[in-house]
């Protein structure tokens, strides 16, 4: 049988994740406003140290970390936001800073009805694929043997487990079962019950679920 090459498709994005992949492009525009007077009109406050269009995922965390009972519509919607923009930073559209989301990415949630018409799912992969091509052209410059690189990596993960089924560690977990009815499929690899909390399998579960809970929702 010959060999070829395999790559992450559209239709592995939409099966594994449930994220759309029909729908409109995915584009940041950049805003007439400044970047502090945005961040108060989108989410209520604004930190003091914004610089260029940056913000700190762990100050949005630290500022919304619990919605208030008696909220009102708009702080709801301003939390809302605030957790898009960290898993949009943090995870789908994460850059190598590890650490820092730029606020334009705030403009794709202003409007919910336009947010749940993104193909969110091509958007994901097509910076995946720029990240890791990114790092390649660095590793082919600098000879080096490892590079980073941004991105949703837990979708590379799971993928590759799924395409290749004994490289996945699910098979050195004593009684590990593989759920094959799983919704997205992608979950049937990330056992419901993790060893610890700070298991690399509840780090890719609690990712995997926030963000296709999340998005899938809008």
């Amino acid at each position: 049988m010959p060999f070829g090459e395999v790559t992450i498709t559209l239709e592995d994005v939409a099966t594994l994740t449930g994220l759309a992949i029909d729908g409109d492009a995915v584009i940041v525009d950049i805003p007439n406003e400044d970047w502090s007077a945005m961040c108060l009109r989108l989410l209520g406050q604004a930190p003091t140290d914004l610089c260029g269009g940056v913000i700190q995922i762990t100050w949005l965390r630290e500022t919304f970390d619990e919605l208030p009972l008696s909220a009102s519509p708009e702080t709801t919607e301003q939390f809302a936001r605030a957790y898009a923009l960290s898993l949009m930073g943090g995870v789908l559209f994460s850059d190598r800073s590890g650490g820092s989301v730029h606020l334009q990415y705030l403009l794709l949630v202003e409007d919910w009805r336009r947010a749940g018409r993104f193909a969110w799912g091509a958007a994901v992969l097509s910076y995946l694929y720029r990240e890791m091509g990114r790092s390649a052209l660095q590793m082919t410059a600098s000879s080096s043997l490892g590079g980073d690189f941004g991105g949703w990596s837990a979708l590379l993960m799971i993928w590759t487990w799924e395409r290749f089924p004994h490289t996945s560690p699910l098979h050195a977990v004593t009684g590990a079962q593989i759920t094959q009815d799983a919704v997205p499929r992608g979950l049937r690899w990330l056992p419901a019950q993790p060893r610890q909390h700070g298991d690399q399998f509840y780090l890719y579960k609690l990712w995997f679920d926030e963000c296709t809970t999340f998005v899938v929702s809008i």
